[in-house]
């Protein structure tokens, strides 16, 4: 009689029974540890944001709550009107007259403006002596006071006897009313918005300038690639995104423009004849000069739905006219393809 065994079989690692492990136990600091990680990013800007809700966002609401009443000053409260407030404003030929000449004074300050703070960054980027010099020199009017700057230059375009009259005068040139006329006002108030924030605006573009590599304007310049070339080419491309926001700012600026017409005549009503009332002028006039919260409240709102249509606009066209042949964006893209083909 044979018997036959059983051999036992050899198991393989996957077979071997698996020892449990035991649930790891988080300790009250490592607990911490990543309710820190997780919460702290939102406890450091929440500073901001409750600043931003309390003397920002809550004004904003309340002013859209007034801009629907009849605002008693008296008794701090109002009657609901619905629209009336905002029909008022649009039937008023002052308000129509301030829009034209807010936008007048827009486009004569804020087109010139970045125009010339893109050649001044530009000349500013390039190895000139002392850079640092011109660089800071050319922040100095943003510097001094908007009530300063509209003093100095409400003198220069007097009249009778402002200093630039007196120059055409002395070269045989006729005077120019630079208080009467709509155009040449607009021309002063431009030039004062000018004077102010060009250097300011140079000074950002300048920095996106000093971001771009060196490396492009290398090679270009071996591709035979002159400055003029190079600038359309490399560095209006690369920015793209700094000059969006230069623009936007300048729209914002630009359609909320109030120091310098208020200060222009020593009046500060925009005018005899509203020659160079704007939409901020005629705000104040309504909101302290009759009173009327619920109009200026209105008119505020009107304001802020056409500064946000601008912009909006704006920022197509800049996107449309400045693209990113030859940015660092595409250059980016394409060493990726060629990374992927290899």
């Amino acid at each position: 009689m044979t018997s036959t065994a059983t051999r036992p079989t050899a198991s393989g690692p996957d077979d071997r029974p698996k020892p449990e492990r035991a649930p790891r136990v988080l300790s009250f600091s490592h607990r911490m540890s990543r309710w820190d990680l997780k919460v702290s990013p939102y406890l450091y800007i929440s500073p901001f944001f409750i600043l931003f809700a309390i003397v920002g966002l809550f004004p904003i609401v309340y002013t859209a709550v007034i801009s629907f009443q009849e605002w008693d000053l008296v008794r701090n409260s109002g009657t609901f009107v619905g629209f009336d407030q905002y029909i008022w404003i649009l039937s008023q030929a002052d308000f129509w007259i301030a829009l034209r000449n807010t936008f007048s004074i827009f486009v004569l300050s804020s087109v010139p403006q970045i125009v010339l703070a893109l050649f001044i960054a530009a000349m500013l980027d390039r190895n000139i002596r002392a850079k640092t010099f011109w660089r800071m020199s050319v922040l100095l009017p943003y510097v001094m006071a908007p009530v300063a700057v509209a003093l100095i230059f409400s003198n220069m375009f007097g009249d009778n006897h402002g200093l630039v009259n007196n120059i055409l005068t002395s070269i045989g040139l006729d005077p120019i009313a630079w208080h009467k006329d709509p155009f040449w006002s607009h021309i002063a108030i431009a030039t004062m918005v000018n004077f102010r924030w060009t250097g300011y605006n140079a000074l950002i573009l300048l920095a996106a300038m000093q971001a771009v590599p060196r490396e492009y304007y290398e090679a270009a310049t071996v591709d035979g690639a002159n400055a003029f070339r190079q600038f359309f080419s490399i560095t209006l491309p690369s920015l793209k995104p700094t000059l969006i926001f230069v623009i936007i700012t300048s729209t914002i600026g630009g359609l909320q423009i109030f120091d310098e017409p208020r200060m222009f005549d020593t009046f500060g009503r925009g005018g005899a004849a509203n020659q160079w009332l704007t939409i901020t002028l005629y705000l104040y006039n309504i909101g302290w000069g009759e009173f009327n919260f619920g109009r200026a409240a209105a008119l505020a709102w009107i304001l802020f739905i056409i500064i946000l249509a601008i912009g909006l606009i704006n920022l197509g066209i800049t996107r449309r006219l400045v693209r990113d042949e030859g940015g660092r964006g595409v250059i980016q893209r394409r060493r990726r393809r060629k990374g992927a083909q290899q």
